[in-house]
């Protein structure tokens, strides 16, 4: 990105996780987030070395790359950011936002994740740090509510956090405000993908017709391996 694009862009949803494959639930969780919270940018952060998934055998970073390429190119307002890959040893969260407020100083971060990854945040390594570094937006899961937001947050995070009726915010004197998003619910997984393809079977309509392609056309997860 270069510099005069960075210095215009000043709101900056961050998505991170495997992305192993990414998939239409992703795309149109970020989507509806960039509009509802007015970001200029969402910026997808592939993980290269999931510390909450040890001993899992992920696609090759460069695949999931790729993939991820291929699915946002016609979107203006998604990028990626490898800053993960940058780093030695575990893709922890805190790392890669305090990376990413080096890179763009004086940009608002908005942290998107699904509410069921964000209710085992205090697993996390330096999980509070987080709520100092970004503003946490939590995405609607299947199963989940705002109940289970608020429930959690002044029970594990802080006492202090308030909910704001108005905008479905939680605010806090001291650390950044968490927002809990209304999104469109998809039930897509990306393990039921890869069971799929594994089996030979169709994934159209659960990923963009340009990851299916290379999925397929590679022949990934075939026999439930990675490759």
């Amino acid at each position: 990105m270069k510099g005069a694009e960075k210095g215009m862009q000043r709101r900056f949803g961050i998505m991170g996780g495997t992305f192993d494959p990414v998939h239409l639930g992703h795309l149109r969780a970020a989507e509806e987030a960039s509009y509802l919270l007015d970001l200029d940018r969402v910026l997808f952060v592939p993980s290269a070395d999931p510390p909450h998934k040890p001993g899992c055998e992920l696609l090759a970073y460069e695949h999931r790359l790729s993939i991820l390429q291929l699915s946002i190119s016609k979107n203006p307002r998604f990028g990626i950011s490898e800053i993960e890959r940058r780093f030695a040893g575990k893709s922890y969260t805190v790392n890669s936002l305090r990376g990413l407020h080096e890179e763009f100083p004086g940009s608002e971060l908005y942290f998107l994740m699904g509410l069921d990854a964000f209710l085992e945040i205090d697993t996390w390594y330096k999980f509070t740090e987080l709520f100092h570094l970004a503003r946490i937006v939590i995405l609607r899961r299947p199963g989940f509510g705002e109940a289970d937001v608020e429930d959690f947050l002044t029970r594990r995070i802080s006492a202090d956090f308030k909910r704001d009726p108005e905008n479905g915010s939680f605010i806090h004197p001291v650390m950044y405000t968490v927002y809990y998003l209304r999104n469109t619910r998809l039930d897509i997984s990306s393990t039921r993908i890869r069971k799929l393809a594994a089996q030979g079977r169709s994934i159209r309509y659960l990923v963009p017709p340009e990851a299916e392609g290379y999925i397929n056309g590679r022949e990934l997860y075939r026999g439930g391996g990675r490759n």
